[in-house]
């Protein structure tokens, strides 16, 4: 969505009484301007033009309406990784890559939300609805991951939970350099989506999963 329209909606919303929704897009639309890190609780106020003491009836403080937003953001994240996996269909394999590919496109289309799941240096503790939905997302690499090495045999085959660890940081490395959709994108001369299947060609070799 625009900003325009975004900061449209956001207005439309809080004149029939969703003042929670209109200061969460309002923020966003900040986000995706200055990044997560700059601008106050009182300019996401002016933004949506309701007085300083307003939004403390649904957020008690800048970190809970940064925690509300990471937490939409990761439930939108895991409910896309997990259309991608497609419960393994029609192969580990095939929907292991989608899974990537998956976690690039959301960088590219929703680098506010990613932002802010990311880059908001929230408290670990500071939501347990936060802390399920990245679970959430998380488990769903992880389910990739233990069914790919599912077939290898038992002294081969590395903790899943390693493997997942392993698999997110260079998603997650190749998502935030050359992924994402804001100025903060580097320029590679491939397309990022080319570039993670090799790191993970590479990778899944060296597991003695690359000759599929």
């Amino acid at each position: 969505m625009s900003k325009s329209k975004r900061q449209g909606s956001s207005r439309r919303g809080y004149h029939h009484g969703n003042l929670s929704e209109a200061l969460v897009q309002a923020a966003l639309d900040l986000i995706a301007k200055v990044g997560p890190a700059g601008f106050s609780f009182a300019e996401v106020t002016r933004a949506v033009g309701v007085s300083p003491a307003a939004p403390y009836r649904h957020f008690r403080d800048r970190d809970a309406l940064m925690a509300d937003i990471a937490r939409r953001g990761f439930d939108k994240f895991a409910e896309e990784l997990s259309a991608a996996w497609n419960n393994g269909r029609p192969d580990a394999m095939t929907a292991f890559k989608a899974v990537g590919q998956a976690y690039l496109a959301f960088a590219r289309n929703e680098p506010a939300y990613f932002a802010a799941m990311f880059e908001a240096r929230l408290p670990p503790a500071s939501s347990r609805e936060l802390a399920e939905a990245t679970d959430r997302a998380f488990n769903v690499l992880r389910q990739a991951c233990e069914a790919l090495i599912a077939g290898l045999p038992e002294r081969k085959r590395p903790p899943a939970l390693m493997m997942s660890l392993h698999v997110w940081s260079m998603a997650h490395g190749i998502a935030s350099l050359f992924g994402r959709g804001d100025g903060a994108r580097r320029n590679i001369p491939m397309p990022p989506e080319d570039l993670l299947e090799a790191n993970m060609l590479i990778y899944l070799d060296g597991l003695g999963l690359g000759k599929d």
